[in-house]
């Protein structure tokens, strides 16, 4: 049975969810997302076949703070120092080159990790509480719209989901815009809330 609490409200439950390995999904600052613990590869495994995702597609994290990605990640480059003082928190996705440690089901084998800082406050409160990362993925099937309502996200996944965190109808809907800065600039993986526009006027 889904247990479904709002978001102001004590997560305990949602937060004993992600330490024994199951999934709560969770508004963000876009849309709902999925957390399990990352380094549960069994959870992670439930997660990518709840959502019938390809196992060659990686996984980004929400983690709660900036001290959490030099754990997650061999470096930081001055780029991408830039890119989170101005857009983090927020709806940015930065991808870096992942620590061996972090579990090839979150990396899909490829070296390399999304990371980003929320600025919901119901997710920081998931990261932080669940241990400092979680899963960020969108609360959909593939190929379908992502969930903006706890009432859809429990029309499309039922008593599959176990916990749901109730933000209400979330507004902006946008995906978060993805960015890789591993090869030294601004990739431009895939453009979301923050416009093309707005990175270009970062300087790298």
């Amino acid at each position: 049975m889904t247990i479904t609490i709002k978001a102001d409200e004590a997560l305990d439950a949602a937060v004993e969810t992600i330490k024994s390995g199951g999934i709560v999904a969770y508004p963000t600052e876009t849309v709902f997302g999925l957390a399990v613990d990352p380094f549960n590869t069994t959870a992670v495994k439930k997660l990518f076949d709840l959502k019938g995702r390809s196992d060659n597609n990686p996984i980004s994290l929400i983690v709660n703070d900036i001290e959490v990605v030099e754990d997650l990640v061999e470096e930081i480059p001055p780029l991408a120092e830039k890119l989170m003082k101005e857009f983090w928190p927020g709806p940015l996705t930065i991808i870096f080159k992942a620590k061996a440690t972090l579990p090839k089901a979150i990396t899909a084998g490829t070296g390399k990790v999304g990371l980003r800082v929320s600025s919901s406050g119901a997710a920081m409160r998931l990261a932080r509480e669940a241990g400092s990362a979680i899963t960020a993925t969108s609360a959909n099937p593939t190929g379908k719209p992502a969930a903006t309502t706890a009432t859809q996200v429990r029309d499309y996944f039922g008593d599959d989901i176990d916990v749901i965190i109730d933000g209400g109808r979330l507004t902006d809907t946008t995906a978060s815009t993805v960015v890789d800065i591993t090869t030294g600039s601004i990739a431009i993986v895939r453009e979301g809330a923050i416009s093309t526009k707005d990175l270009e006027g970062n300087p790298q």
